[in-house]
């Protein structure tokens, strides 16, 4: 389906992988890759990063490790990744690595990861308002004025 000029074909692949999240294990990590770094685009990126790579990396816990190669990786959609495959996971998020992230990619020049930033922060608010605040408060210099906007959207 990713090889199909159509975008509705990439669409439905994704809503098949969320659909089955549960079945593939850490040997999918390199197809995942494929997936994320072939026609990427925010709407496919996103769905496999917040519904797919969150629940693999959730079940696999193993797989945290990688998170942190693609958090620096040169390609922006893995970095976006990274950033935002823990968005669903509420009290459970490991707020050092999402707070890791965001400070080593605050600076990013693409538009795509310092969102995802901001909307990493934003929901995890929900949880910790305080510690967003902080983290927002302690790295205002050097994070992007989007990043900002979207993390303090709500508080």
């Amino acid at each position: 389906m990713w090889s199909r000029e159509q975008r509705e074909f990439q669409y439905v692949a994704c809503s098949y992988l969320v659909r089955h999240v549960a079945v593939p294990g850490p040997g999918f990590v390199p197809t995942l890759r494929a997936l994320i770094t072939a026609k990427s685009w925010w709407d496919t990126v996103d769905v496999l990063a917040t519904r797919f790579t969150g629940g693999l990396v959730s079940r696999h816990p193993s797989l945290v490790t990688v998170m942190d190669e693609w958090s620096g990786d040169d390609n922006m959609w893995l970095v976006r990744t990274a950033i935002l495959h823990q968005l669903h996971y509420g009290p459970a998020t490991d707020t050092g690595r999402l707070f890791g992230y965001c400070e080593a990619q605050a600076g990013h020049r693409d538009f795509f990861v310092r969102k995802a930033i901001g909307w990493a922060l934003r929901q995890y608010a929900r949880t910790d308002p305080d510690a967003v605040r902080a983290f927002v408060e302690a790295h205002r210099s050097s994070l992007s004025g989007l990043s900002v906007r979207e993390a303090m959207k709500h508080l």
